[in-house]
């Protein structure tokens, strides 16, 4: 019988303008989830006897709430593995909030609707009084600390890897659907095929290897997994964070430089050409000489996601963002900067391609 799995929300396919190219294709399928490097991500967990789900009880035309309210117990795993993906040294930090409308990710703990998170930066779609992560079952329970891992990896843009096209998994299909079919996880085919059969594309893949130890793998028992042939009795992933997980997220999410080497300036009206390589990111800061509305934006043939962050007691806050990937337009931001505070300008570039030259100007 199959492990609890997690289960993601099959999210609706970015609409790219017609006529694009495999490259750029590839480089928005692979970045478009994840977050600019530097952000400050902020969770907090569902906490009042109202964060609830009304949930319909089986043949009696009636309804019931369930709480999304977890015990300190399982709150504290979250807690420890928030912390340990942090200790990697990433670039981005992660704090705990106790107001939700103060957090991009929004924790509950509803037994019985899975455990699932939002990838990347798609928790920001979610309302600010809906769930971007959920656990389903006990933490505390051996063997289960893996969930939490997983889901965070998931937080950080991070998806399934026994869908990388790199892994070469035959699978039984129909054993496979049968298998997940039933308890503990009762999942109808097309969530077993969303999250289990279907492979992704190469440039949404973790990496350009499949690892059968990462954390973002699931375990199998024997009879679903055709071939390879060592995997026939079944795939057992350790439930930790695997030396490539940790290479994936220190790639994309580089250690901050020293404190002491500020940012460049980002001048109002004076354009600043960026030099940016696929993937790579530039900071800047943005000190008001006056206060009234600014627009941010990104010129030249490239596609980008530009984030806008106010300094707020010491820490990054975010203000705005815009991706034009697989738009013909480029990124602009327009927000109310107040003088005599600091702004942290954020240009993370996906690809570029004619002549000219990229650059971001504030005015």
């Amino acid at each position: 019988m199959a492990g609890r799995y997690c289960s993601l929300t099959q999210q609706s396919a970015p609409a790219f303008a017609p006529g694009l190219t495999a490259e750029r294709r590839g480089a928005l399928g692979g970045g478009s989830r994840m977050w600019v490097n530097g952000t400050v991500l902020h969770y907090c967990f569902f906490d009042r006897d109202t964060d609830a789900s009304v949930i319909p009880v089986p043949g009696t035309g009636q309804s019931r709430r369930v709480s999304w309210v977890g015990t300190e117990e399982q709150r504290d795993v979250v807690r420890e593995c928030f912390g340990e993906w942090q200790g990697l040294g990433i670039g981005v930090s992660i704090v705990e909030v106790g107001d939700r409308s103060e957090a991009e990710l929004r924790i509950g703990f509803q037994s019985g609707d899975g455990s699932w998170s939002a990838v990347g930066r798609d928790a920001l779609r979610a309302g600010v009084n809906d769930r971007t992560m959920n656990f389903g079952w006990d933490l505390t329970a051996p063997g289960e600390r893996g969930t939490a891992l997983h889901e965070i990896g998931h937080a950080l843009g991070m998806l399934h890897e026994h869908q990388s096209p790199y892994a070469g998994l035959l699978w039984d299909d129909e054993a496979v659907y049968a298998d997940l079919a039933g308890p503990p996880n009762h999942w109808s085919r097309d969530t077993t095929f969303f999250n289990v059969l279907r492979k992704l594309d190469r440039d949404e893949a973790n990496a350009g290897v499949w690892d059968p130890q990462s954390v973002m793998e699931f375990a199998f028992p024997s009879g679903l997994i055709l071939e390879p042939e060592q995997f026939r009795g079944g795939l057992h992933p350790p439930g930790t964070l695997s030396p490539a997980d940790k290479e994936f997220v220190l790639r994309w999410y580089p250690p901050a430089g020293p404190a002491s080497v500020p940012p460049p300036a980002l001048v109002p009206f004076r354009s600043v050409p960026l030099g940016l390589q696929p993937g790579e990111q530039a900071d800047f800061v943005v000190e008001p000489p006056e206060t009234r509305d600014y627009t941010v934006g990104t010129f030249g043939d490239s596609d980008t996601v530009v984030v806008v962050f106010e300094e707020r007691d010491g820490e990054p806050r975010y203000l705005a963002g815009h991706d034009d990937g697989g738009t013909p337009h480029n990124a602009t931001i327009r927000a109310r900067f107040v003088k005599g505070r600091r702004y942290f300008v954020r240009v993370r570039l996906y690809s570029a391609w004619g002549p000219g030259q990229t650059a971001v100007m504030c005015w």
